[in-house]
């Protein structure tokens, strides 16, 4: 592990033992392994950071998939039928040094309805050699025909337990000074479910010593805070874009996070009154930003403000 390794690549599960709070998957491809029945489509479901694309990188070993034909790709940033297309023209291929090859695709559900459609004709004729592993979390995106192909493997979100346990774990690897049980307990609801956000948001605060200082680099990094005050920002008429745009400045988590977090919000707002503000969110908001990211984000507040 190299100096200065940010925590939550150094301390990525290398094996199903290392893994936190998904014993029940764990055990469900375990039991598979020792049948010999894997199967050669996985959909992994789950929030984000649970750890589905962990397993299916440690499953592909278990397989004996060499580097060489194990691919893996962030379907958010490369959706389109170009990406099937390269899929195709290589998966008849023999492996070249392992037994298998294996396709991961992260964040399948941000595939094009095209590129799907392509995917599902592969899916029915796939080499005895070849393996996808889909990892989502947002499965009802995929067409049914394609879920309706595949073994769902569900990845729980890990309880606050488990996350405090690994904190604690990780800060005693580090030689570091045990964390205090309000910042261990803070840390692990605001990771809301995820190691990887546990682990992120640790990086910056095991260097600082003051517990106090501590709470507050733990606040900056809650996403569901940061959502909850842009959606009440929005729900605000009087709110300027001066106002808003200092509110978005500070915002360094994943879009996408938010804009589901200020939908759920927007939408309990209208559910219990007439208010057309929360529609006009809802309206705004209900169209994913993965080309743009933040930009999204930026532009959809923008046109609520000035709507």
């Amino acid at each position: 592990m190299s100096e200065g390794e940010e925590l939550y690549k150094k301390y990525r599960p290398q094996n199903f033992g290392d893994l936190v709070g998904q014993k029940e998957a764990v055990a469900v491809l375990t039991e598979m392994g020792k049948a010999g029945k894997i199967p050669h489509f996985l959909l992994f479901t789950g929030g984000s950071g649970c750890g589905k694309t962990t397993i299916a990188r440690i499953l592909r070993k278990k397989l004996k998939c060499s580097d060489a034909d194990f691919n893996e790709i962030n379907a958010a940033e490369s959706r389109g039928i170009d990406t099937i297309r390269e899929i195709k023209a290589t998966m008849n291929l023999a492996p070249m040094a392992g037994k298998c090859r294996v396709w991961l695709l992260d964040e399948v559900h941000a595939l094009t309805g095209d590129a799907q459609n392509a995917l599902l004709k592969m899916l029915e004729d796939t080499p005895a050699h070849v393996y996808f592993m889909f990892a989502t979390t947002d499965p009802q995106k995929l067409k049914a025909t394609i879920k309706t192909r595949a073994t769902e493997i569900k990845c729980k979100e890990i309880t606050r337990e488990d996350l405090a346990e690994l904190i604690r774990r990780v800060v005693a690897k580090e030689g570091k000074p045990p964390l205090t049980d309000d910042v261990v307990k803070r840390l692990s609801y605001v990771a809301e479910g995820s190691a990887r956000k546990a682990l992120v948001i640790l990086d910056s605060v095991i260097r600082i010593t003051d517990p106090t200082a501590q709470i507050e680099a733990i606040e900056a990094n809650d996403v569901k805070g940061q959502a909850i005050q842009i959606a009440k920002a929005l729900l605000n008429k009087n709110t300027s874009w001066n106002q808003m745009s200092q509110i978005l400045q500070s915002v360094d988590e994943d879009p996408e996070s938010i804009r589901w977090l200020v939908l759920g919000y927007t939408t309990a707002v209208l559910i219990k009154a007439d208010n057309g503000r929360a529609a006009q969110i809802i309206s705004e908001f209900r169209d994913n930003w993965y080309d743009c990211k933040k930009a999204g984000l930026v532009v959809s507040c923008y046109n609520v403000i000035k709507g």
